[in-house]
């Protein structure tokens, strides 16, 4: 039996489209951790309330228009209305009521999710220190002493402590699986706490616009196993380049599509001179245009 004529046609309408959207990335409707599933959490119940005013009154405007068609001879026709108590109700009483519904998400939310609170969990946090620049990401694992450009390699079950500053212009740290985009400002530091409870490759970028090289400014968060992990970071300290004042000068010229590369060490207190301005300072260059030859 031949299918009808109308499914063959959703059938050839559907199927260059199915592998596309198969291929998607649901982002922050995708949360690996309990940061992005709390947000994904607000972002639906926010749209639920928004909505159960929303379908009702579109709803009702089209029931209104269509009972005092002209046509309707059972519609009154009133010229002279002009109050009534129960509609003067409805019409406050529900969007003082959404109001404060979605209020009360936002101000609850709003401390349970303070970027700078530890998350509870049974294992130590790895301690990250995160660096923008122009235009690529500086991540520098305190503990391990170790360093990487443009990838954020992570033991997944365990919380992270970010501690971020930017070494130019103001930038946003944000990984949308993992939640809660955060500023990087010169001359400060902020804090954010994540964590990723499952393994996989999840891509982090800036979400400021920043320069010519701006688009270039992508990386990807890979958790691990914590064993996988600690064989890395071993690896890591055996090889690579040791990020001092004289490779950080190189490394700070304005590049963009930066390949991940690895430091084998790291300086002491790197981070907090460039957080303080104090960091080793670049050949000067223009601030938008990527430095030639950027761009591996």
């Amino acid at each position: 039996m031949r299918p009808p004529s109308c499914l063959r046609v959703w059938r050839l309408v559907l199927a260059p489209v199915l592998p596309v959207l198969a291929g998607c990335n649901r982002g922050i409707l995708d949360p690996v951790g309990p940061v992005a599933a709390a947000e994904k959490t607000i972002l639906i119940n926010s749209t639920a309330i928004m909505l159960a005013i929303i379908i009702p009154t579109m709803i009702a405007t089209v029931a209104i228009a269509f009972w005092f068609r002209r046509g309707n001879a059972r519609a009154i026709y009133r010229p002279d209305w002009e109050y009534s108590g129960a509609i003067e109700l409805v019409v406050w009483a529900v969007p003082v009521l959404t109001v404060a519904l979605l209020g009360g998400i936002t101000w609850i939310a709003s401390h349970d999710l303070e970027p700078s609170k530890p998350l509870k969990s049974a294992n130590p946090p790895l301690n990250v220190q995160v660096v923008s620049l122009d235009w690529k990401w500086l991540f520098i694992y305190t503990d391990q002493h170790i360093a990487t450009v443009n990838q954020l390699v992570v033991p997944a079950g365990t919380p992270v402590n970010f501690s971020l500053t930017s070494a130019t212009v103001w930038n946003t740290f944000f990984v949308p699986q993992m939640g809660s985009m955060i500023y990087t400002m010169p001359n400060m530091t902020t804090h954010l706490n994540l964590e990723a409870d499952r393994q996989g490759v999840f891509p982090g970028r800036s979400a400021h616009f920043s320069g010519d090289g701006f688009p270039g400014m992508e990386f990807n968060v890979n958790a691990v196993a914590p064993q996988q992990f600690a064989a890395w970071a071993q690896s890591a300290r055996a090889s690579g380049q040791v990020l001092d004042a004289r490779s950080y000068a190189e490394l700070s010229k304005p590049t963009s599509y930066v390949r991940p590369m690895t430091y084998s060490d790291v300086s002491p207190g790197l981070f907090e001179a460039i957080a303080a301005g104090k960091a080793p300072a670049p050949q000067q260059l223009p601030h938008s245009r990527p430095a030639p030859g950027a761009g591996a």
